[in-house]
């Protein structure tokens, strides 16, 4: 997969999810994660990272939107249930992307909400735990830009790295 991506949250509150998040951006290989205005104790955090993604993936908290530097040619997509918001499912994913989601109790700023190049939306009834809105986010970018063969019709799909096109049928059709 070319490019790469970062992923954070604004105004998070619970140390737990913010460790939840940084464990999961670990395991779909984030270059960074961010925070805007958090308010935990990282302690916390780490005890929810059993990855120790502290060690290997850089983390950034910046006190307020203004703060917040991202490189050059990085898009800001923010995920937020909003009416006017892209569906998940059909969005392109830039190859640079900075994702952000908004406080467990809450929404994206206004401030963030400008900066933003896009925002999207989970295509869910009501908003979602934000550690897992993230796993979501960073799953569908890694499967829209990974390379992976497409899904076949009929039930079942590839084996090994999910890159190849052997076709395995499900059970119910050998």
């Amino acid at each position: 997969m070319r490019g790469y991506f970062a992923i954070g949250s604004e105004r998070i509150s619970k140390p737990m999810n913010l460790g939840a998040l940084m464990r999961t951006a670990n395991a779909f290989g984030a270059s960074f994660v961010f925070s805007i205005n958090a308010e935990h104790r990282l302690r916390a955090a780490y005890q929810a990272d059993t990855s120790k993604t502290a060690g290997q993936v850089p983390y950034y908290q910046w006190d307020n939107v203004d703060e917040m530097q991202l490189p050059r040619g990085c898009q800001m997509v923010g995920v937020e249930l909003t009416d006017d918001a892209v569906m998940l499912p059909t969005f392109r994913h830039p190859p640079q992307a900075a994702y952000i989601l908004g406080p467990e109790k809450g929404d994206l700023s206004p401030d963030i909400i400008a900066k933003c190049d896009h925002v999207v939306k989970i295509p869910t009834k009501f908003c979602i735990n934000v550690s897992l809105a993230g796993a979501l986010v960073m799953y569908d970018r890694h499967l829209s830009m990974g390379g992976y063969a497409t899904r076949p019709i009929m039930p079942g799909g590839t084996t090994g790295d999910g890159k190849r096109t052997d076709y395995v049928p499900g059970r119910d059709r050998t």
